[in-house]
């Protein structure tokens, strides 16, 4: 009989986050494979002989329900024990809301949202206590965003989500974590697909990815829901709190010269 594996998963894992994950998470636990998931196969094929488990590459487009639904097989006949899940796949669009289409809208929040609430619902039942999710939020998460309207409100669902399913495993003392990993500007090719011309001009700081997936597994060992890198934008979540949300828009929106 053979034993039960010890992976992770990890989606997006092609570039930016979610590629750092890869190796990062494998140099801070054992795993016996990471399932790698994106549309590419090529980059996928890349993170080989990066790590010490054995990378699984799995080509899917989670936007798909026909990919989702080979997911939910794999893990029927597979029963692995999942010990980390991360849910890194998204993207964004710069744009006014009415000048970006109905098919981009909705795109935006059946990968930032709709996949990500199925991979974490379809992977749960082969977590075990002491298993960790990390969901990618962003600073978005925390106030309402013209210009990036929609990416932004995907990614306040992605924040409210998560904490609240954070406290719901732990009610149900399952011993699972669930935190949202909240960044502001991170340097990554998410920016080659977002930016479709000047509607967004203002760029405050960046972060690398490096610096994000650091701060998140310091973050996880530490106990907490959400993990924001940076001083100063640990700070501008603070104002947004602080501030009524119409006086952090028309601050934007002075930034962006709108």
């Amino acid at each position: 009989m053979t034993s039960q594996k010890n992976i992770a998963v990890i989606t997006g894992a092609s570039s930016g986050m979610g590629r750092v994950f890869v190796t990062d998470l494998d140099k801070q636990q054992k795993f016996d494979e990471i399932w790698v998931i994106a549309r590419r196969l090529d980059r996928l094929d890349s993170l080989k002989g990066l790590t010490r488990a054995e990378i699984r590459p799995l080509a899917l487009d989670l936007s798909r329900k026909e990919d989702l639904d080979g997911y939910q097989k794999l893990l029927e006949k597979e029963k692995p024990n999942v010990r980390v899940l991360v849910n890194a796949a998204g993207f964004g669009k710069f744009k006014a809301f009415t000048e970006l289409s109905l098919e981009e809208q909705l795109a935006i929040i059946d990968l930032n949202d709709k996949a990500l609430v199925a991979m974490t619902y379809m992977t749960l039942p082969y977590m075990r206590e002491g298993s960790e999710i990390y969901q990618l939020g962003s600073l978005s998460s925390f106030q309402p965003v013209p210009y990036i309207n929609v990416y932004g409100a995907s990614k306040a669902f992605v924040l409210s989500f998560s904490r609240a399913l954070n406290v719901e495993l732990k009610k149900q003392k399952r011993g699972i974590r669930c935190m949202a990993v909240c960044p502001g500007w991170v340097r990554t090719d998410f920016f080659k697909r977002a930016v479709v011309d000047d509607t967004i001009t203002y760029y405050n700081r960046y972060f690398s990815p490096e610096e994000v997936v650091t701060r998140a597994l310091s973050d996880m060992k530490k106990g907490r829901d959400v993990s924001v890198c940076g001083a100063s934008i640990r700070a501008q979540v603070l104002l947004t709190k602080l501030l009524p949300h119409g006086v952090v828009m028309e601050i934007w929106c002075k930034q962006q010269k709108k």
